[in-house]
């Protein structure tokens, strides 16, 4: 019998069906004064009823001057990252949503900003990470964010087209196998064999993997966060995903 170390991260069970309706804004939009909304572009009209066309989610785009000291300086950071391009979704994502309460936001951004820049992990198996966790939840919004994110971090065309339709991994990296592997079956079963883990744990060390596991982790939870309101894709886009 094969052992497996059981994996408690119980939050990808509810992720992976509602998600394949939900959309990402390869645009991404500022509020053009603090906290106001963007012209809705007509295609909006396909949107559900109770969607917000600036924010493309259930709640509004937060404003500015109803934010405490701390709420404003996050929305001020996410206005310069969405001009820097350091921002891939902008006030129409998880910052935007977050920023109704911004104790969560501050948390969420220091977590995905060391993940993200300052790990020792690396800015290309950070996003294959996230594309294994988009991939196993379906979900679409965070694949269309991510999958340019990843072409421009330096992840091959034809591994993202592996992790897409859920090919078999012979014949890539064997830090890309594993780490795609691992998150097939954290995500995708709930469950991790010892030999997966073992492996990993050998090519990444235990602070890589961890960090590894750390971006699987904080994108599973964003996913929750992006389904309970609804988040949708920017107008006239399709989702990227196909069906498993």
């Amino acid at each position: 019998m094969r052992t497996f170390v059981q994996i408690g991260l119980t939050i990808f069970i509810v992720v992976g069906l509602g998600a394949a309706t939900h959309e990402a804004g390869t645009t991404v939009a500022i509020p053009s004064e603090p906290g106001a909304p963007q012209a809705a572009s007509q295609t909006v009209s396909s949107y559900p009823s109770d969607i917000d066309p600036a924010s493309r989610n259930r709640l509004p785009v937060v404003k500015r001057e109803d934010l405490d000291d701390l709420g404003k300086t996050l929305f001020d950071k996410t206005t310069a990252d969405v001009k820097s391009g350091r921002s891939l979704a902008g006030f129409q994502g998880p910052n935007g949503i977050t920023l109704h309460s911004p104790r969560i936001a501050e948390v969420d951004q220091r977590k995905n900003d060391y993940l993200r820049f300052e790990s020792r992990l690396g800015r290309r198996h950070y996003e294959v990470a996230i594309l294994v966790t988009a991939r196993e939840l379906t979900h679409q919004f965070e694949w269309a964010a991510h999958e340019p994110a990843a072409l421009k971090a330096g992840v091959e065309p034809a591994v993202i087209d592996i992790i897409k339709n859920k090919r078999s991994l012979v014949g890539l990296q064997p830090k890309d196998a594993a780490l795609i592997q691992l998150g097939r079956e954290v995500i995708g079963l709930r469950s991790v064999q010892s030999a997966t883990l073992a492996e990993a744990l050998k090519l990444f060390g235990r602070q890589d993997l961890v960090d590894a596991v750390s971006v699987m982790a904080h994108y599973a939870g964003i996913a929750i966060l992006l389904d309970a309101f609804n988040q949708q894709l920017g107008p006239g886009q399709k989702p990227m995903l196909p069906p498993l």
